[in-house]
């Protein structure tokens, strides 16, 4: 990226992805990487400021996540959250112990000095804190910025160097004045000016897009969720016919879905595409055969839509990229990102298969969080009603059925989806939540109807409220929509007797159930 840049070098903590996230709000490019990343990697990319996130770790134990003194000694400013903080005073000379009171939750925090970090924040003010280790002697020339009554240093800072260090996170939402916060730093201490804008954002992709395939011919990985319909129409304004998209459908699709797909982006939609669909239902079930481990269903189902890619490509002719509609949450999630542990092998990132038959895989969207991913398709023209559907997995009901797939419990997911989506819209609701749908548990259960024992499957409603899918609260649903669509979905769909509404965050789970 040609812009100006911040660098959040990541210690594992669990947040990281918000930290990136609330830098772009204010504007200003970020990217997550490693604490293990090669400072003249990190020189060489020229950051405005660099940000060290918080971690699960004690920094004085020798096995670790460190730093070098020198990350602090390049004239960057550097901006330690929690773990970095205490991290950057141990490196300086300071002391960091096991607190005698932890904190955890909303504290509220004084701030006791004049600093550019505090700019415009009350002298009170709430925060987020999570800590079991605390600063208990700030490093030479640091002076104390804030504190609270269990936390003598809440904040510190370096003013001539350009170090500062605070023990809670400003990047949760939980921190009254965190945007605030940070804002000070990337664009008060950093000097950034804001030029993360996203019409620039695809203005910019599509010239480099251009220019990289040049006469060449693309492959556009096409499921017609958000991500891979806001990738095609780019890649289709960048080079138009040298873009065919193939659509796969692979039986793990919502309700009617490979229809509407075709509906909008085939020969009579809206959009001049090259477009291919590519009944695969079967070849996909039988692959999936036996297989219950989510990961490894994830693998299966990414290796095999590259193969199908590949056939595709050779029907077409020589075929040098391939496009996909990867999103920078699945790249951290596969953990490729930064240093957070694997969550779950995107089907895109890290359920490629090591042997890809394509000069280049291209992937215009890498950089984006879904939010900034919706308002690029609204950029390009593509209508509220598609930018805005609801997000879809690109494995799709393969990771809401749970255990083995077969075509049977798929039919029952499509169903029992298909009514609650139809309720929640009924209902007003299908803008908020920001994501539902039904999943099909593993668990059969007895039950009765029409006075006959019944031994049947437990579905399971999930719906969330979120900003960025980093992380997310399960929706207040009212309790007469969810009624209603237990009642239709038992009495509807064959093979369904009992049905569950997930109450769970994110964390500790994920939005998907696997």
């Amino acid at each position: 990226m040609d812009q100006e840049k911040v660098i959040v070098i990541d210690f594992g903590g669990q947040y990281n992805q918000l930290v990136a996230r609330r830098v772009r709000e204010c504007n200003v490019y970020c990217e997550i990487y490693s604490y293990r990343t090669d400072l003249e990697k990190i020189k060489a990319m020229k950051p405005k400021g660099i940000i060290l996130t918080g971690g699960p770790n004690s920094c004085y134990r020798d096995d670790s996540p460190t730093c070098s003194r020198e990350l602090f000694e390049l004239g960057i400013p550097v901006l330690g959250l929690c773990y970095g903080a205490q991290l950057m005073m141990l490196v300086l000379g300071g002391n960091v112990e096991s607190a005698p009171v932890r904190e955890y939750g909303k504290t509220e925090v004084t701030v006791c000095k004049d600093s550019h970090l505090f700019a415009n924040v009350p002298e009170k003010t709430i925060c987020w804190m999570s800590h079991f280790d605390y600063i208990s002697k700030t490093a030479p020339k640091f002076e104390i910025t804030a504190y609270t009554a269990d936390c003598p240093v809440a904040a510190a800072e370096n003013r001539e160097k350009q170090l500062y260090a605070v023990q809670f996170h400003p990047e949760v939402l939980h921190t009254r004045e965190g945007t605030k916060i940070l804002s000070n730093f990337v664009k008060g201490v950093c000097g950034c000016t804001g030029t993360w804008r996203m019409d620039s954002f695809v203005e910019d992709s599509i010239r480099a897009i251009r220019e990289k395939v040049g006469n060449g011919k693309v492959l556009c990985a096409l499921s017609g969720g958000v991500d891979s319909s806001v990738a095609a129409v780019m890649l289709s304004k960048a080079i138009g016919k040298q873009l065919t998209c193939v659509f796969v459908d692979h039986g793990l699709l919502r309700k009617n879905e490979g229809d509407e797909v075709e509906a909008v982006f085939g020969p009579d939609g809206a959009y001049e595409l090259n477009f291919v669909r590519v009944n695969a239902q079967e070849r996909f079930y039988g692959k999936l055969a036996g297989v219950t481990e989510p990961e490894k269903k994830r693998k299966i189902i990414g290796e095999e839509f590259i193969r199908v890619f590949e056939e595709e490509a050779k029907k077409i002719g020589a075929v040098d990229f391939l496009v996909q509609g990867t999103i920078y949450p699945d790249v951290v999630e596969s953990g490729l990102g930064g240093e957070s542990a694997v969550i779950k092998s995107h089907h895109n990132v890290g359920g490629l298969p090591d042997y890809v038959d394509f000069k280049e895989i291209i992937e215009p969207l890498r950089s984006l969080f879904k939010d900034e991913v919706r308002k690029a398709g609204l950029e390009l023209g593509i209508p509220e009603y598609l930018v805005f559907r609801q997000p879809f997995p690109g494995p799709g009901l393969g990771i809401r059925v749970i255990g083995e797939v077969t075509a049977e419990k798929v039919k029952i997911v499509q169903e029992a989806d298909a009514i609650y989506r139809e309720e929640i819209e009924n209902a007003g609701m299908n803008r908020n939540p920001d994501q539902y749908f039904a999943a099909l548990t593993n668990m059969r259960s007895v039950g009765v109807m029409g006075d006959e024992r019944t031994y049947d499957y437990a579905v399971a409603l999930r719906a969330v409220n979120t900003v960025d899918f980093m992380t997310a609260e399960a929706t207040e649903l009212p309790f007469a929509i969810l009624q209603k669509v237990m009642s239709r979905i038992i009495n509807e769909v064959k093979g369904v007797n009992r049905v569950f509404y997930d109450l769970t965050s994110k964390p500790p789970g994920t939005v998907e159930f696997e």
